[in-house]
């Protein structure tokens, strides 16, 4: 469990989109995306779903920019 952990604070720090301002909103979004994913959604990227995990494919697509997402702004 710890390395997990700590692969997702490295995902964090490695992360290019300005849009992903914590490592929380990394969480948040790749939990949403692995749920796409358990529901039978397609990986957007190159890699075999039957040796990896759901929330491993999603924080993959979420490095390499391959999920879109929008920040809303509440009043």
């Amino acid at each position: 469990m710890v390395k997990a952990a700590e692969e997702i604070t490295d995902i964090a720090d490695e992360q290019q989109q300005p849009e992903i301002d914590s490592k929380y909103r990394l969480i948040i979004l790749a939990a949403k995306r692995s749920k796409q994913l358990q529901r039978g959604a397609r990986p957007r990227i190159d890699i075999d779903p039957q040796k990896h995990k759901p929330t491993r494919i999603a924080l993959e697509e979420i490095l390499h920019g391959k999920v879109n997402f929008t920040i809303e702004e509440r009043e």
